[in-house]
């Protein structure tokens, strides 16, 4: 889980207007966050089971709020793909 003050500086790096916390730009900063640190618990952890089964359903989540903002608008998908650092298919 992240910390209160690292989830606001991933919403004020992927926010599209002032108020913005719940956007699909920044619910999937927050997800591709909680995944980098899952990954590295898992390199430690090899047979954390437990962690690698949310470890796929986040995944799962943030490509469900991808597809869902390609389908939306094509640009702001792009956008976050190069801000995040993601391959595009």
């Amino acid at each position: 889980m992240l910390e209160q003050k690292e989830k606001q500086k991933i919403i004020e790096q992927y926010k599209t207007h002032a108020a913005d916390s719940g956007s699909p730009e920044v619910q999937v900063g927050i997800i591709s966050e909680e995944i980098r640190k899952l990954l590295l618990h898992l390199k430690k952890h090899a047979k954390d089971f437990h962690s690698k089964r949310g470890l796929l359903k986040m995944v799962a989540r943030r490509r469900t709020l991808l597809v869902y903002l390609k389908r939306e608008s094509e640009k702001r998908y792009k956008g976050l793909i190069k801000k995040i650092g993601l391959k595009n298919k």
